[in-house]
C-alpha cells in the first residue's frame, strides 16, 4: 500500500471511486455507510492535482483504493454551499482562534473504498493530507451532513477532530468541523 499525493495519472481511479461512493451512485440503505457529495469536473480535479496539490490517494496494486482532497477556500467557491461557509467562517473558531481564508482551508471529501474500511486506512490517508497543506496554513475545516453518521464516526472517534457548530444549508444540517494541521498520527 502507497500514500502519496496524486499526480494527474491517478485522476481517473480517483474520480472512478468518487462516483461509486458519490451520493447520487448509492441506494438509501447503501448511504448508511458512508458517502460523498462534492462531485469534481476533470478540470476541478486537475486544478485540485497540478495547481493546488490537494489530493493525497492510497493505492493497492494500482488501484486507488482511496483519497482526501484539501485546497484554500478560493478553489472551493466555485459551489454554493462552500460559498456559503466561506462567507460565515469568521463566526467559527477553532482554540480560540477565529477562522479566516487565510489561516484556515477546506477538507474532503475522503473516501475509502468499501473493501478497505475499517483497516485504519481512513487514518493514514487522513494524517497525510494535514500534513500535506501544514506549511500553508494551520487549521483545516470541513463540514458533514448530519445524515451521514458513518463519516462523522470516523471524523470524532478515529481521528480527533473538534465540532465547532453547525450550519443549515439547502435544506440540510451540517456540522463544522476543525482541527489543527499539525496533528500527527499515534
Amino acid at each position: 500500500m502507497e500514500i502519496r499525493l496524486a499526480t494527474m495519472q491517478d485522476a481517473k481511479g480517483i474520480l472512478s471511486l468518487l462516483k461509486a461512493n458519490h451520493v447520487s451512485s448509492l441506494t438509501e440503505e447503501e448511504q448508511k455507510e458512508g458517502f460523498v457529495t462534492t462531485y469534481f469536473t476533470d478540470e476541478q480535479m486537475e486544478t485540485l492535482i497540478e495547481k493546488e496539490k490537494g489530493v493525497i490517494i492510497a493505492v493497492d496494486n494500482d488501484k486507488v483504493v482511496a483519497f482526501a482532497t484539501a485546497a484554500p477556500w478560493s478553489f472551493w467557491a466555485q459551489w454554493p454551499l462552500f460559498t456559503y461557509m466561506i462567507e460565515h467562517l469568521a463566526e467559527y473558531s477553532f482554540e480560540g482562534v477565529t477562522l479566516t481564508e487565510e489561516n484556515s482551508y477546506q477538507y474532503g471529501p475522503v473516501c475509502v473504498d468499501k473493501a478497505y474500511r475499517g483497516t485504519g486506512l481512513f487514518q493514514k490517508v487522513f494524517y497525510a493530507s494535514l500534513e500535506s497543506m501544514e506549511a500553508r496554513f494551520p487549521i483545516m475545516a470541513t463540514f458533514i451532513n448530519q445524515i451521514n453518521p458513518r463519516s462523522y464516526a470516523a471524523h470524532t472517534r478515529k481521528v480527533p477532530m473538534d465540532t465547532s457548530g453547525t450550519f443549515p444549508f439547502n435544506g440540510n444540517k451540517y456540522y463544522f468541523m476543525a482541527c489543527s494541521t499539525s496533528l500527527k498520527e499515534k
